[in-house]
């Protein structure tokens, strides 16, 4: 057994233990190293202490607290939401459960291509691909008239094995929330989405630029460190005035 010590948000710092496993046997090699890294992963064990229900959730509140992304009565979209942590974040941050008296309350949404189980004060619409344009138009119906503050992504397809194929289908659902967001976001909204490093990134952020003030790289302190994974910050909608993008 051993230790690692990681900061936490806006405390000091924490030990937390970490266990090799040692009832590994008839398990595949993939299976063993999965096991093994789960373990040592100290977000995994402070995301079951805090009720979250899985590690990424530390990534989002990371960027969250840096750049206050999700404020009370904030219209949230989460697509790739299960298992749920980030909409989690998004029901607390936006007030979406009225825990906060006195400020607005606000909506979240979250959607993945695989269930989700029920989160209180939140529309989840699970089994439902982003993609198509039925899912999509049952979020702006749920949504009535408001328009989104901040759309979050975490989406990611299955990887190939392909590198060409895994690039390509990452930076499809990337523009897919793009055009989403520039859609349905209210001015100066947010939009914060996963990729993977590729040399379409640049491009990626090209576009988003159009239509943001501010678009970077950032990459949480919970994403791994051998993990391709970056997330692309995009601040301040200024709007579209090209009607070639309207539903």
């Amino acid at each position: 057994m051993w230790a690692r010590k990681i900061s936490t948000f806006g405390g000091a710092a924490k030990t937390f233990a970490k266990v090799v496993p040692n009832n590994l046997k008839g398990k595949s090699k993939s299976s063993q190293e999965w096991l093994t890294r789960q373990l040592r992963d100290p977000y995994v064990e402070r995301a079951k202490m805090m009720n979250y229900r899985c590690r990424s959730a530390f990534k989002l509140l990371e960027l969250d607290q840096k750049y206050g992304l999700i404020k009370p009565g904030y219209t949230v979209i989460d697509c790739g939401a299960a298992p749920g942590s980030w909409t989690q974040i998004a029901v607390k941050h936006s007030n979406a459960d009225g825990a906060v008296p006195g400020k607005p309350k606000g909506t979240v949404v979250g959607v993945d291509l695989l269930q989700i189980y029920p989160i209180e004060h939140a529309i989840l619409f699970g089994n439902s691909d982003f993609l198509r344009k039925e899912t999509q138009d049952k979020i702006r119906t749920s949504l009535g008239d408001r328009r989104v503050d901040c759309v979050l992504s975490d989406m990611a397809p299955n990887a190939t094995g392909v590198r060409s194929l895994d690039q390509e289908n990452i930076t499809t659902l990337c523009y897919s929330v793009l055009r989403f967001a520039i859609l349905m976001s209210t001015p100066n909204a947010s939009l914060l989405m996963k990729v993977w490093d590729n040399g379409d990134v640049p491009k990626l952020e090209k576009s988003i630029l159009e239509y943001y003030q501010t678009v970077k790289r950032v990459k949480p302190r919970a994403s791994r460190d051998d993990s391709a994974e970056n997330f692309i910050l995009a601040r301040g909608f200024v709007g579209i005035e090209s009607s070639s993008l309207a539903p």
